[in-house]
């Protein structure tokens, strides 16, 4: 197998993505992790492709890095968007046997690949098997870079994981998860460099990268994929919550070591990585933020217009502590910290994964220093919305005592409840709450009930 990579070569023919350009069009706005749905893909621009097995009649694989183009309306002021970079694994076959129909992308009539059908790769073991083996022998193909931190197994079947969103993983004989990026930016990636911060921290609450492949394009590194261990027999938070909730059965015990574990993480990262004081000015700065979200969801959704006023005073009293001179730490966090971002093992314990961070923002944003209440307002509103989504009638009270339970865990380990900080936790809150109206209102109408009530409680004059 290593010889099929070392072999490898660039393909920068510009035929290739020529032939594959109408296929692409119709496929990719398709998938789960396309972020760009709505809008009509008008064309596309190769930032790299790379040959990965020979192309032989056989089977072949192309690693590639596409833009796609689509149409924005027209902001004043602002630089045109290039289009979003999108990391595809085309695999090139005579024809798909029926176990990869679910994969096909489409039948090539022109350029280089002529007469082939293409696939999504990732799909197919024989491609997948090449990613591990290239990961494992720390291969360098073209401008793609493979690096590992410990040993892999070289004969470790894979399966693709088929419940995924934003991304897509493969899991190598219940051993290992690669996780591949497809919308991919330039530049740290949350995803692989807190994980590693923490992993030299020694923290057993985040599973540690086992190996990576970035791309060096253009002198800018791009972060494409992580291997991590795979957690056997862990089950998601979310869906934890919500088969306990259906069962009647309490979740205090497992939200209060979830707290726990979060502490745990939150205090690695603090040693990990800098700290920041946040003062008059950051905060300043901050509440415009939120209250400009709020502004802006409110024209959005006509929903929210009678709770504007109650809502604008959680940010109002905010700045006013700060104009009072009061500071806050802020640090490295999750960034997008929910139920469904955590595993539970067999043996009870709790994981975090994905630090990705909101993949809709600038890498930039994902990696500023916050507050460790941002994360915790996340999970406080999870619950919330698992209270709303067992099948059965709204069950306020098991959120309320998950909240309670996962703030009291986090005390434990971080010594400070977020609860003692009711000014600073409902500023959070509602900026979140806001967030999940506006994504419910465009993607899941019905769904917008569940962050109102949260907007209904959040607006009252005595929430803090």
């Amino acid at each position: 197998m290593s010889q099929a990579v070392t072999r490898s070569v660039t393909a920068g023919s510009p035929g290739l993505l020529a032939s594959l350009d109408p296929l692409l069009r119709e496929w990719l706005p398709r998938q789960r992790w396309f972020s760009g749905k709505g809008r009509p893909v008008t064309g596309f621009s190769l930032v790299a492709a790379t040959e990965m097995l020979p192309g032989d009649r056989k089977l072949g694989l192309y690693h590639l890095l596409v833009r796609a183009h689509q149409p924005l309306a027209p902001v004043h002021g602002t630089v045109p968007h290039p289009g979003d970079c999108y990391q595809l694994l085309i695999g090139v076959r005579e024809a798909l046997p029926p176990r990869l129909a679910p994969a096909l992308i489409g039948h090539v009539h022109e350029g280089p690949l002529a007469g082939r059908t293409v696939y999504d790769a990732l799909y197919d073991p024989r491609p997948a098997e090449v990613i591990l083996e290239a990961l494992r022998t720390r291969a360098r193909i073209g401008g793609l870079r493979f690096e590992r931190r410990d040993e892999i197994r070289p004969d470790l079947v894979p399966r693709v994981v088929t419940a995924e969103q934003s991304n897509s993983s493969v899991v190598y004989g219940d051993t290992f998860i690669l996780k591949l990026l497809r919308r991919v930016l330039p530049g740290v990636n949350p995803d692989l460099e807190l994980p590693l911060a923490l992993a030299e921290e020694g923290c057993s609450q985040v599973p540690p990268p086992t190996a990576w492949m970035t791309a060096e394009l253009d002198g800018e590194s791009y972060v494409l994929g992580v291997l991590q261990p795979f957690v056997q027999g862990a089950s998601d938070g979310w869906e934890l919550a919500l088969r306990e909730l259906a069962k009647g059965e309490d979740f205090g015990a497992e939200a209060r070591a979830l707290g726990r574990a979060t502490a745990e993480v939150h205090t690695a990262l603090a040693h990990a990585l800098p700290t920041v004081t946040l003062g008059h000015m950051q905060l300043e700065i901050l509440v415009n933020g939120m209250t400009e979200r709020l502004e802006s969801a409110a024209q959005a959704v006509p929903a929210l217009g009678p709770y504007v006023p109650g809502l604008r005073s959680a940010f109002e009293a905010l700045a006013d502590l700060a104009a009072e001179g009061r500071t806050w730490t802020a640090q490295r966090i999750h960034g997008d910290l929910h139920l469904g971002q955590c595993l539970r093992s067999a043996s009870g314990q709790w994981w975090l994964i994905d630090f990705e961070g909101e993949p809709a923002k600038p890498l930039a944003e994902r990696r500023m220093a916050q507050p460790v209440v941002r994360d915790v307002a996340g999970m406080l509103r999870s619950f919330d919305y698992a209270a709303h989504s067992a099948g059965g009638p709204p069950a306020p009270e098991w959120a309320e005592a998950c909240r309670a339970a996962y703030c009291t865990g986090y005390a434990e380990v971080s010594g400070s409840d977020p609860r003692t900080d009711p000014v600073l936790l409902r500023a959070y809150e509602t900026d979140k709450a806001i967030y999940e109206v506006l994504y419910e209102a465009r993607h899941r109408p019905d769904w917008l009930p569940v962050p109102m009530s949260a907007v209904h409680r959040l607006a009252a004059p005595d929430t803090a």
